[in-house]
């Protein structure tokens, strides 16, 4: 954990970021726990910046005096080879969401897939979890399926519009978590891997508020089984909706959100912040619209 000092100075590098609700969370959080925390965004798009300058971005930080920063979309790969140090899980999963800088070095970590393990055990306690269908494989799909494999599935079905990126998902994680069975699937898989699935996830963009819809039939849920989703704005997607229709237990994409965003700032701080009182915060953001 880093020490806490007078004030803490830390930012966000991503693209499309300025918007983004991490700022506001810790900064509110940071007050509550009677820390002087400024957290600022830096925004690729913005600065004229790439994501291949997200080294420089970091020394800069670095000598600017900034504690740690965030690290999102398209940088979470590409800053691993500018680290000093990286976390088993962060090294494994191959992406790093948060760096802490300490005594001039770059140490990183991964919260995305603790934030939704933690959000998983929270939000459905004592869900089974020895089958579990995923749809998405992308980036937080990765940190999604690492988590269920560490929290104990013993059979993931991954599916993805993109065949190779699946195959190459499921295949890197089989090898991570040689007792599992991590299979890739097609979207004419989907209904008959859930029909004996314990739980469903749903990793695609499909339900965000520029990308409206449902990823499935919701008939294909069964009553007895859960259903997560990532998405997050809105909170409450088309597919959280039609599974609880369907008399599915269901987590929506905040409790990962804000999963994250305790671990990340327990990180940064050294101290532990109140979950439901970020949750609150959180859910207060969303509903005005910010």
């Amino acid at each position: 954990m880093s020490t806490i000092t007078e004030s803490l100075l830390v930012g966000l590098i991503g693209d499309g970021i300025t918007a983004s609700l991490t700022p506001p969370m810790h900064e509110r959080e940071a007050a509550a726990c009677g820390l002087h925390y400024l957290y600022r965004p830096v925004d690729l798009a913005v600065n004229g910046r790439s994501a291949a300058d997200v080294g420089d971005l970091l020394r800069y930080g670095r000598d600017l005096g900034f504690n740690a920063f965030n690290i999102t979309h398209p940088c979470k790969q590409l800053v691993l080879e500018h680290l000093d140090e990286v976390s088993e899980d962060a090294a494994r999963l191959g992406a790093v969401n948060t760096v802490l800088i300490q005594d001039g070095r770059f140490i990183g970590h991964n919260t995305d897939y603790s934030g939704f393990a933690t959000a998983l055990a929270q939000g459905l306690p004592d869900a089974a979890l020895d089958a579990v269908v995923q749809l998405g494989a992308g980036g937080a799909g990765a940190a999604v399926a690492y988590a269920l494999l560490k929290a104990g599935t013993r059979e993931l079905t991954l599916i993805d519009l993109d065949p190779e990126r699946t195959r190459e998902r499921a295949a890197a994680l089989a090898a991570l978590f040689p007792d599992a069975v991590v299979r890739p699937g097609s979207r004419e898989d989907l209904g008959p891997a859930l029909s004996s699935a314990d739980g469903f996830v749903q990793a695609t963009p499909v339900g965000m508020h520029s990308h409206p819809g449902l990823p499935l039939d919701p008939e294909l849920l069964r009553p007895e089984s859960w259903v997560a989703d990532v998405i997050y704005r809105p909170v409450r997607t088309q597919l959280v909706d039609a599974a609880e229709a369907r008399g599915c237990r269901v987590l929506d994409g905040g409790h990962m959100a804000v999963g994250q965003a305790v671990d990340a700032f327990r990180l940064i701080s050294g101290v532990e912040p109140d979950a439901a009182r970020m949750r609150a915060h959180f859910l207060e953001l969303v509903n005005s619209g910010r």
